[in-house]
C-alpha cells in the first residue's frame, strides 16, 4: 500500500493494524495535511447493507468532538478499496510507552482519566467502542 494513492490520499507509512484493519500514515493532497487511513479488509463491506451500517457509523463518529478522539475526516471506497480518513496524531501510542517501562503513578493517573473522558463522551452520542487496547 505504501506509494499507493487513494483518491487523493497519498499512503506514507504504515503505522498500525489491528483486528479492523491496517492504518497508515497518508497524506490528503487536496488539504495538504497528513491524516490516519484506516484500511478496512477486503470483504468487510461485502453488500449493501454492511456499507450502509459502515456509512452510519462512520457519520456518527464523525459528529464526535473531543480532544482524546481523533476526528473522522472522510470514508470512501477507491480501486475496491474502503476506508476512512481520520485526523493523524503524531506520537508514541500507549503500547510502545509501554514497552520503554514502567510509566509514573501521575502519568497512569492521567491517562485514564482522559480515556474515560473519551470513552464518556462516545457513551453519550450511543457509541460503544468495542476494541479498547493500550
Amino acid at each position: 500500500m505504501i506509494g499507493r494513492t487513494l483518491g487523493h490520499y497519498r499512503i506514507l507509512e504504515k503505522i498500525g493494524a489491528g483486528g479492523m484493519g491496517e492504518v497508515y500514515r497518508a497524506h490528503d493532497e487536496r488539504l495538504d495535511r497528513d491524516v490516519a487511513l484506516k484500511i478496512l479488509p477486503s470483504g468487510t463491506l461485502h453488500d449493501e447493507s454492511a456499507r450502509k451500517r459502515f456509512r452510519k457509523e462512520a457519520l456518527t463518529l464523525a459528529k464526535l468532538s473531543h480532544s482524546n478522539i481523533a476526528t473522522i475526516f472522510d470514508f470512501d471506497t477507491q480501486e475496491g478499496v474502503d476506508f476512512l480518513a481520520m485526523e493523524y496524531v503524531a506520537g508514541l501510542t500507549l503500547a510502545q510507552k509501554l514497552a520503554a517501562g514502567l510509566l509514573p503513578e501521575q502519568e497512569v493517573v492521567n491517562l485514564g482519566i482522559e480515556i474515560a473522558a473519551a470513552l464518556e463522551e462516545a457513551d453519550a452520542n450511543g457509541i460503544i467502542h468495542r476494541d479498547l487496547k493500550p
